[in-house]
C-alpha cells in the first residue's frame, strides 16, 4: 500500500515533469511580439541597405587598413565576420518562424471565424427563402390591389343601379324594354290636300251661328219699358 502511493501503480504512467526555471517566467505575448518586429523589420529595404553598408565597410577596413590596424585580417579569410554573419542567420531563423507560426495563427483563427460568419449568413439565407416562399404561398388567398379595386368597381355600379331603380316612378315598376321601331308606312301623298278640305269643312260646320245662339239662348235681362216722357 505505502509503496505504490510512493512509487505510484506499475499499469499506469507517470505524468511528465516540466522543468521550471527560478524566478518569473519568459512573456510568451511579449517575445512573440518582438519576434515579430524583428522578422519584419529584416524583410525590409532598409535592412538590406544598412546590412550592406556594414559587410562593406568591415571588408573595406580590413583589406585596406594596415596590418596592424586590421581586426579581421585578410589573411584569415574574414573569420570574425563569417562568425557573426552565421549567429545572425541561426537567431533570425528561428525568430522568422515563429513570427510565421503566430501569422498562421491568426490566419486560422481568422479562418474559422470567416467560417462561422458564412454559416450564420447561408443559416440566414435558408431562413429568409423559407419565408419569402411563405409569404408567397400566403399571398394566394390574400387579396391583391387589383381584385380589391374591382371588387369595389362591381359594388359601386350596383349602388348605382339601385339608386337609378329607386328614383323611377312606382308604376313603372321594372326597367322598360326598348320599343321596336315600326317601319314607315308609304303614304300616297296626291290625297292630301283633299283631306286637308274635309277637315276645314268639318271645323266650319260644327262652328254655330252667333245669331243661332241668340235667338236659342234669350238674355235673362228683359228690355226696359218706356216711361212716360222718355223719348221712343
Amino acid at each position: 500500500m505505502t509503496e505504490d502511493s510512493r512509487f505510484g501503480r506499475l499499469d499506469q504512467p507517470r505524468e511528465s515533469r516540466r522543468l521550471s526555471w527560478p524566478g518569473k517566467g519568459v512573456d510568451q505575448e511579449r517575445f512573440g511580439i518582438i519576434a515579430e518586429a524583428f522578422a519584419r523589420w529584416m524583410g525590409t529595404a532598409q535592412f538590406l541597405f544598412y546590412m550592406t553598408c556594414f559587410v562593406t565597410a568591415w571588408l573595406m577596413w580590413n583589406t585596406l587598413m594596415p596590418e596592424p590596424f586590421q581586426f579581421d585580417p585578410r589573411s584569415l579569410n574574414y573569420t570574425l565576420l563569417t562568425l557573426i554573419l552565421s549567429l545572425q542567420a541561426s537567431y533570425a531563423a528561428p525568430l522568422i518562424l515563429l513570427a510565421q507560426n503566430r501569422q498562421d495563427d491568426r490566419d486560422r483563427v481568422g479562418l474559422e471565424q470567416d467560417r462561422g460568419r458564412d454559416e450564420r449568413n447561408l443559416a440566414d439565407t435558408e431562413y429568409l427563402t423559407r419565408e419569402v416562399a411563405a409569404l408567397r404561398i400566403a399571398m394566394r388567398d390574400v387579396a391583391t390591389r387589383d381584385y380589391v379595386r374591382s371588387e369595389l368597381r362591381e359594388l359601386l355600379d350596383e349602388l348605382r343601379e339601385d339608386l337609378r331603380s329607386d328614383d323611377r316612378p312606382a308604376d313603372q315598376g321594372a326597367a322598360p324594354a326598348k320599343p321596336k321601331r315600326k317601319k314607315r308606312r308609304s303614304t300616297d301623298t296626291s290625297a292630301i290636300p283633299v283631306i286637308q278640305e274635309h277637315g276645314a269643312a268639318t271645323e266650319r260646320a260644327s262652328k254655330p251661328k252667333a245669331s243661332d245662339t241668340t235667338a236659342d239662348h234669350p238674355t235673362d235681362n228683359p228690355p226696359a219699358t218706356k216711361g212716360p216722357g222718355q223719348p221712343s
